[in-house]
């Protein structure tokens, strides 16, 4: 089965245009979705988590705090490799189990930090949702209950524009309007249909 493997930075318009490949008929799988299912109550990850982590990063009903976790993990390397090391493999796992289960004509992988994790060999083809950056710090600050200083921490976290917009295989400049999101995703869809 073709794989494309959908990234972007935050706020360049992932979740709209996998919401749209997904209504077209391609199989979507959000690896953010993935993780947090993997992190619920009774989940071998969320207690390999909490041994690592400590009871602190649960809320007091004994879910995850994604939040503590993340302001744990988000300054320290080995902290968020450890974090990787517990879920990327399940993530990679539940994917393929998913791939595996579809009948779609092509599986699209949300993938936000696929650079960042070198996840490309699972994909055969990348496409980078691109957005200029004061798109990407206004549509966050609009969608997120995060502020300036947040933002702008996450943005510097991630893959830098040029480095993503030189490893894509193809690329939605995000711009515009939605109409304008989901033409260019039907677009793509057409192509992916053909290759698939």
């Amino acid at each position: 089965m073709l794989k494309i493997g959908l990234t972007g930075g935050i706020g360049s318009g992932k979740t709209t245009a996998s919401e749209h490949f997904a209504k077209l008929g391609a199989e979507v799988i959000d690896t953010d979705l993935l993780s947090r299912e993997l992190v619920e109550p009774g989940q071998p990850a969320l207690a390999e988590i909490v041994a690592v982590f400590g009871t602190q990063v649960l809320t007091r009903d004994g879910r995850l705090d994604r939040l503590r976790l993340r302001d744990q993990v988000f300054d320290d390397p080995a902290a968020r490799r450890r974090l990787e090391d517990i879920l990327h493999p399940r993530i990679r796992a539940a994917m393929l189990a998913r791939t595996g289960q579809s009948g779609a004509p092509y599986v699209v992988f949300v993938i936000p930090l696929l650079f960042e994790t070198g996840q490309q060999a699972l994909v055969d083809r990348v496409l980078l949702i691109d957005a200029p950056e004061h798109l990407q710090r206004a549509r966050a600050a609009a969608r997120d209950t995060l502020d300036e200083a947040d933002i702008a921490r996450i943005m510097q976290a991630q893959t830098d524009r040029a480095t993503r917009l030189r490893n894509a295989d193809d690329i939605i400049c995000n711009d515009g309007d939605i109409e304008d999101l989901r033409a260019a995703v039907e677009e793509l869809h057409r192509k992916y249909l053909q290759q698939a």
